[in-house]
């Protein structure tokens, strides 16, 4: 593809670190007992095998990942700044990006114009930038508190001659200089080291709809030690833009056990497609008299797997659970009587499992 790309919205959450790719510390909650969107027609079922990286790409993977080769350099744009959060990228013609005008500059002061890249050959950033401006020293508290800001995409600021810092940000993606005004207006462009991610998961040849699945992104492996706390939470499935570097993302189908890991490297300029491949189905459980007959209401559900730990606890006469392959047993509370049964998941067979109230 030699398609630039467009960030076109932002992933809808603000994260705590500057760099970015996949769980855990206190993850918010994720989905409702029946999250909207499951399929109510059984998927026909599908093979799930480990997915080889794209060669080159990544240190090996683990199970269930697969990297397509990053496209060829993108223009990445992000959206308008009404949501502080990554922004995402997508496909866009490429259009340049235009040059302001030197400015009428009073007497006495200097015209600083900058503009911001990803990586050196890509054009220049159209927008979802958040410019700041400090002084070459802090105040007297010792506090360095920016005397401008800007989130234009080639803001012209007019100061005093002076050494000031610059630092800009996209997303999580950031870039600093030391600047120094003197008499003559200054120009500086300021690279971005960052890349685009598509994330999308699946159940064999099925696509999992995205009111489904969640990716946390972690940097670096998820084979180092070190600090594990995630640093973009719950990103659905889309696009969304990071620093160049190694991350791993954990991708949750469901709110229960159906889990995948997967090491990812981002490369600067570029788009890479993750798709995180689940072997897992959809489970609609139903306490009933007889085969076939209606669902019994205020039912209280308990999944248990072979060893007796609890996977989910929910209520309600049909929920839908996503579990990961395996065998489990079941237990069902109604009107103060218990009733059990076993069943097993197969990937991608999304199907009723019946408990008979006798």
């Amino acid at each position: 593809m030699r398609a630039l790309r467009d960030v076109a919205r932002i992933a809808g959450r603000q994260v705590l670190a500057a760099l970015v790719i996949i769980t855990a510390s206190q993850l918010p909650a994720r989905a409702q007992l029946a999250p909207p969107g499951f399929d109510t027609i059984p998927r026909p079922p599908g093979t799930v095998g480990p997915a080889a990286p794209a060669q080159g790409l990544v240190a090996p993977a683990p199970t269930g990942a697969t990297l397509a080769p990053p496209s060829a350099p993108l223009q990445l744009q992000a959206p308008p700044a009404a949501t502080p959060a990554a922004p995402s990228p997508t496909a866009a013609a490429p259009a340049p990006a235009a040059v302001p005008a030197t400015p009428m500059v009073p007497a006495g002061q200097v015209a600083l114009m900058v503009s911001a890249r990803f990586g050196r050959d890509p054009p220049a950033i159209t927008g979802g930038l958040h410019w700041r401006i400090f002084p070459d020293k802090p105040e007297q508290t010792g506090v360095l508190r920016a005397i401008r800001e800007e989130r234009a995409a080639a803001p012209v600021f007019v100061l005093p001659p002076g050494s000031y810092t610059v630092h800009v940000t996209f997303g999580l993606a950031s870039a600093m200089k030391r600047v120094q005004l003197r008499s003559e207006t200054v120009r500086e462009v300021f690279e971005l080291p960052a890349g685009g991610v598509r994330f999308e998961g699946k159940v064999g040849d099925s696509k999992i709809p995205p009111g489904q699945i969640s990716f946390d992104v972690f940097r670096g492996s998820q084979f180092e030690g070190g600090d594990k706390r995630p640093i973009v939470q719950s990103v659905g499935t889309g696009d969304v833009v990071l620093p160049e570097g190694t991350y791993y993302v954990v991708s949750n189908y469901g709110d229960t056990n159906a889990t995948v890991r997967s090491d990812i490297r981002v490369q600067a300029g570029r788009l890479t497609d993750v798709v995180i491949n689940h072997r897992a189905a959809v489970i609609t459980l139903k306490l009933v008299n007889d085969h076939g007959g209606e669902a019994l209401a205020n039912t209280a559900w308990s999944v248990l797997t072979p060893g007796g730990d609890v996977v989910k606890e929910t209520v309600g006469a049909f929920p839908k659970v996503v579990l990961a392959e395996g065998d489990y047993s079941v237990v069902a509370r109604n009107e103060g009587k218990t009733f059990n049964g076993k069943f097993k998941v197969e990937p991608g067979i999304d199907r009723e499992i019946e408990v008979m109230a006798r």
